[in-house]
């Protein structure tokens, strides 16, 4: 068995358990984000998560994520070690207003949850075609 020592996590854990236990503070939920084409994806790790535990919505421009990860000890065991952290879980994003909010499509696979937000379709670039009549050149 590896156990990995970092003196401040346990003197965090100290602090927690000596002042009432888990925060109550929603922690952060570490993301990736790129463009792929016309979308952008979010990746957000949630692992150990149950998929009806996370919830996101999308008010105005602002999307949020929140989720929570339930203890997995009975009331009465003894727990050894708890370095996982448990609670309450949450991002918000601000999304520009060039992004279709009414097509974002979500996924859970594997402890990450993957957004897909669509470029809107007026923000994407077009073609424009140059009219006239053709020009005669003497020659």
């Amino acid at each position: 068995m590896l156990i990995r020592t970092d003196p401040f996590a346990q003197f965090d854990r100290l602090t927690q358990q000596f002042f009432g236990g888990q925060s109550t503070a929603p922690r952060a939920v570490p993301m990736d984000a790129y463009r792929a084409g016309d979308e952008y994806v979010i990746q957000f790790d949630l692992p150990g998560i149950a998929r009806d535990s996370i919830d996101v919505s999308v008010e105005r421009n602002v999307l949020t994520v929140r989720a929570e990860r339930t203890p997995v000890a009975a009331d009465d065991a003894q727990v050894q070690v708890s370095e996982r952290p448990r609670g309450k879980f949450s991002r918000q994003l601000f999304l520009g207003d060039t992004l279709d909010t009414a097509r974002i499509a979500a996924d859970y696979v594997d402890g990450v949850l993957t957004l897909r937000i669509p470029v809107a379709e007026k923000a994407q670039p077009r073609k424009i075609t140059v009219g006239g009549a053709p020009q005669e050149i003497d020659a």
